[in-house]
C-alpha cells in the first residue's frame, strides 16, 4: 500500500484593550480591581523574564489551565479562554504575522510540531525564539505540559492537570477491558481528499485507548493513502470520519463517497449502520484538552448501551 504522510493542522486569534477616567461605581472598581490584578500578574511575568505568545488553540488552551498569561494569541473562529479577552491576537496559526509577533518583543512564541517545517525558517528568519510543542498522541501532550509548567514556574499546576487526566483515562481503559475488541477505520478528511489514520496518529491513539483495534497496524507513519479493496477486506466493525479543513464541506465530501463508491454497501460498518462523524473540536488532528471528553464520546460508539 502506498505510504503516505499528511500533516493538517487549523488556525487561531486574538486583542484589543480599554478603560475609562471617570470616578467608578462599586461594580466598575470591581472590574478596575481585576484588571489591575490582571496587569500585575502579566507584569509579574514580565519581571520574571516571561513574554509569551501562543500560536495555537491548543497550546492557548494549556496556558490557560495552567494560569499562565499571554501578551499574544492566535487568530481563530474557535471560542478562546476569556483569560485573554483583549489580548493581542496574532494572526492564523499557519501563517502568523511576523512583523506584528516581533513588535511584541516576545521571549517565547510557542507552535506546535506538525508546522515545524513549514515555520521554523521563518521564525529563525526573524528572529523570533519559537518554542514548538509536540502534541501528537496523549502522551506526548503530557510531557508538553509538564515541560510548560516547569519552564514557567507552574510545575505544581501541570502536575495537577496532569494527573486528573491520568485519572479519567484510567477509568475509560479499565471500562473498554471488559467489552469485546472492536475493529475501527479511521477515515481522515480534508477538502477534496481523504487518508486513513493509523494508530500512530491522535485519534488513532484514542481509538486505542479505548479498546479499539485499528484495522492499519503495524506502520510506522500516521496516514496511508485509502485502498478501498483492502480497507474491506479487513471490514472493520466501525467506521469513523474525521472531517477537518472545511468540515461541512468533507462530510459532504464522505457522504457523496459512501453514496457513489459502491464497495462500501459491502463494509460491515455500513450495513451495520455504525459509520460515525467525529466533531472537528473534540477529534482534531493534534491533542488538545478536550481529550476526556473526545474519550467519553468515542467510548459510547464503541459500545453503545
Amino acid at each position: 500500500m502506498k505510504k503516505m504522510k499528511w500533516f493538517v493542522m487549523i488556525a487561531t486569534l486574538l486583542i484589543v484593550v480599554g478603560c475609562a477616567n471617570e470616578e467608578p461605581s462599586t461594580e466598575e472598581q470591581t472590574q478596575s480591581d481585576q484588571t489591575m490584578t490582571a496587569s500585575n500578574e502579566i507584569d509579574e511575568q514580565v519581571e520574571e523574564g516571561h513574554r509569551i505568545v501562543s500560536t495555537t488553540v491548543a497550546a492557548t488552551e494549556i496556558f490557560d489551565a495552567l494560569e499562565i498569561d499571554l501578551i499574544g494569541i492566535p487568530t481563530s473562529y474557535k471560542d478562546l479562554p476569556e483569560r485573554y479577552d483583549g489580548v493581542q491576537e496574532v494572526g492564523n496559526p499557519m501563517n502568523p504575522d511576523m512583523e506584528l509577533v516581533k513588535s511584541l518583543q516576545p521571549t517565547d512564541v510557542m507552535s506546535v510540531t506538525t508546522l515545524q517545517t513549514d515555520l521554523e525558517d521563518i521564525f529563525d528568519a526573524v528572529d523570533l525564539p519559537a518554542t514548538f510543542l509536540n502534541f501528537q498522541s496523549v502522551d506526548d501532550m503530557l510531557s508538553e505540559i509538564q515541560f510548560i509548567g516547569e519552564r514557567f514556574n507552574r510545575e505544581e499546576e501541570a502536575t495537577e492537570l496532569i494527573s486528573t487526566i491520568h485519572d479519567q483515562f484510567q477509568v475509560i481503559e479499565e471500562k473498554a477491558q471488559d467489552n469485546e475488541k472492536q475493529t475501527v477505520l479511521i477515515l481522515m478528511g480534508v477538502p477534496g481528499s481523504y487518508l486513513v489514520a493509523t494508530e500512530h496518529s491522535y485519534i488513532g491513539d484514542l481509538v486505542k485507548r479505548a479498546g479499539g483495534v485499528n484495522i492499519v497496524e503495524g506502520e510506522d507513519v500516521e496516514y496511508l493513502a485509502s485502498n478501498t479493496e483492502y480497507l474491506q477486506q479487513a471490514n472493520p466493525d466501525i467506521i469513523l470520519r474525521a472531517a477537518h479543513g472545511m468540515p461541512d464541506e468533507v462530510v459532504e465530501m464522505f457522504d457523496e463517497e459512501f453514496a457513489t463508491n459502491d464497495i462500501w454497501k459491502h463494509f460491515k460498518a455500513v450495513q451495520d449502520e455504525r459509520v460515525y462523524d467525529l466533531e472537528e473540536e473534540l477529534f482534531p488532528t493534534t491533542g488538545n484538552l478536550a481529550v476526556i471528553e473526545a474519550m467519553d464520546v468515542l467510548y459510547d460508539m464503541l459500545y453503545p448501551e
